[in-house]
């Protein structure tokens, strides 16, 4: 969904409401109510069933945290791929053969510098091994990425 604000360094990061402030709270405050009950319910005897919720609640709280980690990690695949190929475009030379020695979370800075400001970027990435916050921060004119994960 693109977003209405513009998008500068400090913004970039995107929240999801639905996720961070709602699925994800509601599923980690029930393993603490389900463990919280099962300690209490131990004064009576042990209780399989209540174990069993503890658990349930566990998968919830871990099944939660790889759908997210499954969908981040597919944005950075084609994050990847997509700055591969403008890479291949935008660069000559010496530089477009150094395109495979960018790492993942350098091509994942890469994707909000403006096409003029790539060849000096690429250049101090690879050179002074830059990670991909630095890149970030050293591009002038933000490229804005509003199709986000």
């Amino acid at each position: 969904m693109a977003e209405k604000s513009v998008q500068v360094y400090a913004n970039h990061r995107r929240f999801d409401p639905w996720y961070h402030f709602f699925a994800f709270p509601v599923v980690t405050i029930s393993v603490l109510v389900a463990l919280w009950m099962f300690i209490r319910s131990l004064s009576r005897g042990f209780s399989v069933w209540g174990l069993w919720y503890v658990v349930g609640s566990a998968a919830t709280v871990v099944l939660a945290l790889k759908v997210r980690t499954y969908a981040l990690k597919t944005q950075d695949r084609i994050i990847r791929l997509e700055e591969g190929l403008r890479l291949a475009t935008l660069l000559d030379g010496a530089l477009k053969a150094r395109i495979g020695d960018l790492d993942e979370r350098q091509l994942v800075g890469l994707r909000f510098a403006p096409d003029a400001e790539v060849p000096a970027l690429v250049k101090a990435a690879l050179d002074e091994k830059l990670s991909g916050e630095e890149i970030k921060k050293r591009v002038q004119n933000w490229r804005p990425d509003t199709f986000r994960v």
